[in-house]
């Protein structure tokens, strides 16, 4: 039997996609048809601090995600890890030049030397997938970096009809998912529920990270002014990510995991989970959701 080859699509998503030929069956009918596929490459992260005459290259992590973002990918994770504090941090970032001559799936981020960064701080190794953002991490407490924001109290205050308008929008800002269903998407709105950008990523980590990648070239951080969606459920690393962006209110589509829960009410985050167009769970500081007398 042959066997089949994927092969890339010719278009502007030609790095997120492919095309396989696949058979389909439905109840009693098979044919054959072209799917497109979402596209997990890995993805190595280094950095550089020169130092007067002094230069020194660390490897810093290897991430499984859809090409595409990427830079934004990278600034979105060593911001959120508390490696750089602003977009200032970075002089430099560009794809690494490798000894085989592909730059695709290497990317060095050329730090200033005011950043003090160290190897020795870190206390793990920086392994990450698709599906996991905090694997390799010894402990719960070393998660728990020191975010520089606070909260402001019941602030923003925001109608649960909102949301419900937000998740109506989210979709149309899944180009990604809408041709493959592969995929994970995070997205920032505003108080009056205007989505301002989305991500996509095979992780959804990745996702929430090019979206902080985002707001930071933007000088957006903190955002206090809203809040932000997920396609999956509400996990520890993307409570975590949300609290170093200062955003203080995360909505998903999925379940909440208990450390979410707890980190949530740790650090002053509303945490809505099970959004839908008629129903939403609200575990923690409900304060800043409220329903108008009109509904």
């Amino acid at each position: 039997m042959k066997k089949d080859t994927i092969k890339k699509v010719t278009s502007q998503e030609s790095s997120s996609i492919t095309t396989k030929s696949i058979l389909e069956i439905r109840s009693t009918t098979a044919k054959q048809k072209e799917d497109q596929i979402i596209v997990e490459e890995p993805l190595e992260i280094k950095i550089r601090i020169s130092t007067g005459e002094k230069i020194a290259s660390y490897d810093l992590s290897v991430t499984m995600r859809t090409p595409g973002d990427d830079f934004n990918l990278v600034k979105g994770f060593l911001f959120t890890e508390g490696i750089i504090s602003s977009d200032q941090d970075i002089i430099k970032i560009n794809y690494t030049d490798t000894l085989s001559g592909s730059q695709g799936n290497s990317i060095t981020a050329h730090l200033s030397p005011h950043t003090g960064f160290s190897p020795d701080s870190l206390q793990r190794h920086f392994y990450t997938s698709s599906s996991c953002g905090v694997c390799g991490k010894t402990s719960i407490e070393m998660v728990k970096q020191q975010s520089p924001y606070l909260m402001k109290v019941g602030q923003p205050r925001i109608e649960h009809t909102v949301l419900s308008h937000v998740l109506h929008e989210f979709s149309a800002h899944q180009d990604l998912f809408n041709l493959t269903g592969g995929n994970h998407a995070a997205a920032v709105f505003d108080s009056k529920g205007t989505i301002t950008h989305a991500a996509e990523d095979v992780g959804r980590h990745n996702a929430f990270d090019k979206l902080i990648g985002h707001l930071l070239s933007k000088q957006k951080i903190p955002f206090h002014a809203g809040g932000v969606i997920v396609s999956g459920r509400a996990s520890f690393e993307l409570m975590q990510k949300c609290w170093m962006s200062g955003i203080p209110l995360f909505a998903a589509i999925g379940a909440p995991s208990s450390l979410a829960v707890e980190l949530a009410e740790d650090t002053g985050i509303t945490l809505v989970g099970f959004l839908s167009q008629d129903r939403m769970n609200i575990y923690s500081y409900a304060d800043r959701i409220f329903i108008s007398d009109d509904t």
